[in-house]
């Protein structure tokens, strides 16, 4: 059984209410809960939030009841991990055990349904302990990435032998994106944070990774989600 779960808190310093704000003719989180709920693989969906408007829309939409999520998990320091365990097991005490734990982020919504697709498939075919959604970083910390040292004077942040003077001989450094994640629930129910076990990048292109965390952010999205919708991408 997979699990689809979207994470939407209601509050949001950069752009207020953006998780429920309207964006492209729907709510955003509609562009990710549209998504899990026409995706052939998906078996039930989940939304762990604290807005009743947004958890209200969710249930009427299809989304399991679950409640609204506990008070110490809808803070801005309050980690991801921990909000993952808890909507985990407040759905598995309603439709049994899931095989798989599969989180689009609702501020993720240039993502398609081949994203989703090809994260589960991986996941299938590799039985990592996560699958995370990446994208090759546009700065490198081995080339163009630099910070100061004691004295105030720039070095590169990480200075390989000999240095690397072109992009293309830096070792590969992907940014990581919460375009679509695949967890394996044993995994998640043990461990403290991402990255202890085995979690394999699901390579994205850069196009579809921003992330809406501004009002610049938010206006730079509308813009590309207006752009696919123009020119017929999206199926769902």
């Amino acid at each position: 059984m997979i699990l689809g779960h979207i994470g939407a808190r209601k509050g949001s310093k950069g752009v207020p209410g953006k998780n429920f704000r309207p964006i492209c003719g729907k709510p955003l989180i509609d562009w990710s809960l549209d998504q899990l709920l026409a995706h052939p693989k998906v078996d039930a969906v989940v939304v762990s939030t604290d807005d009743p408007e947004i958890y209200h829309h969710a249930v009427a939409r299809g989304a399991l009841e679950i409640g609204l999520r506990p008070a110490a998990l809808a803070t801005d320091t309050a980690p991801k991990w921990g909000v993952w365990q808890h909507a985990l097991a407040a759905s598995e005490a309603l439709v049994g055990q899931a095989d798989a734990f599969l989180d689009l982020d609702c501020t993720s919504p240039l993502r398609l349904p081949e994203d989703i697709t090809g994260a589960l498939e991986l996941y299938e075919n590799e039985h990592p302990d996560m699958v995370m959604s990446v994208c090759e970083a546009r700065k490198n910390p081995y080339f163009n990435l630099v910070e100061p040292d004691a004295s105030g004077a720039l070095q590169v942040s990480k200075p390989l032998p000999g240095g690397v003077w072109a992009r293309q001989d830096a070792p590969v450094v992907y940014e990581h994106v919460g375009v679509v994640y695949v967890v394996a629930p044993d995994y998640l129910r043990r461990a403290k944070t991402i990255y202890e076990g085995r979690v394999v990048p699901y390579v994205l292109p850069a196009e579809r990774c921003h992330d809406i965390d501004s009002p610049y952010d938010f206006r730079l999205v509308e813009f590309l989600l207006g752009q696919q919708l123009a020119e017929g991408v999206r199926k769902a």
